[in-house]
């Protein structure tokens, strides 16, 4: 029973992981992305996402509790976790240690992010432009941002690769092969984003 139980929460965890969780990152990253193309193109795209109908509901129900599961499941898996060297070679467990040591550091970051902006929201601050450009104006805020963001990426990138195997898509060493090199895409490519958006705001 309760394997059967943990076989189940880890299968929601690698879900929630990807969907909705992953697909949020990336609309969030390529909305802020808009700061590239100045304060109006960033404040109209953000003023339209805030605007969705049912907005507070839809952040609930699709981000904030699929990702609270996600987080905190994650730090059980994170802090119990044994090293699978035996089983992927030296090179995936690497990426398994990394997985880990970036979904802590996610964590963190994302809840910061959301202290420096749900929250201000919900107390009456304007999420605009000149928000981020206000945080991010701290050196040592621009480097929070980096790390969270690749931090970020990775995680997600990575976890595709571990998603595919667990829900038993890609199954041959060679579909597991081409995979990696499909995430490590995703992962430069989200990062160029992510990162052209932060420097746009400095």
């Amino acid at each position: 029973m309760a394997d059967n139980r943990e076989f189940f929460y880890r299968r929601l965890h690698s879900l929630l992981g990807v969907i909705p969780v992953g697909l949020f990152l990336t609309q969030h990253l390529i909305v802020n992305h808009f700061a590239t193309q100045g304060e109006e193109a960033f404040n109209t795209a953000a003023g339209f996402m805030g605007s969705l109908p049912f907005v507070y509901l839809l952040e609930a129900f699709i981000i904030f509790l699929p990702l609270l599961f996600h987080g905190i499941y994650g730090l059980y898996i994170a802090f119990t976790a044994k090293n699978n060297l035996g089983r992927f070679g030296y090179f995936r467990n690497v990426m398994f240690f990394l997985q880990r040591v970036t979904g802590v550091i996610t964590l963190v970051f994302i809840a910061w992010h959301v202290w420096e902006t749900r929250i201000q929201a919900l107390l009456g601050t304007e999420v605009n432009y000149q928000m981020m450009e206000e945080i991010l104006s701290n050196p040592l805020m621009v480097v929070f941002y980096i790390v969270g963001v690749l931090s970020a990426v990775f995680h997600f990138a990575n976890g595709l690769w571990s998603f595919f195997v667990t829900w038993g898509i890609t199954v041959s060493p060679r579909s597991q092969r081409i995979m990696t090199y499909v995430t490590m895409l995703v992962f430069v490519a989200l990062s160029i984003v992510g990162l052209r958006a932060i420097f746009a705001f400095v």
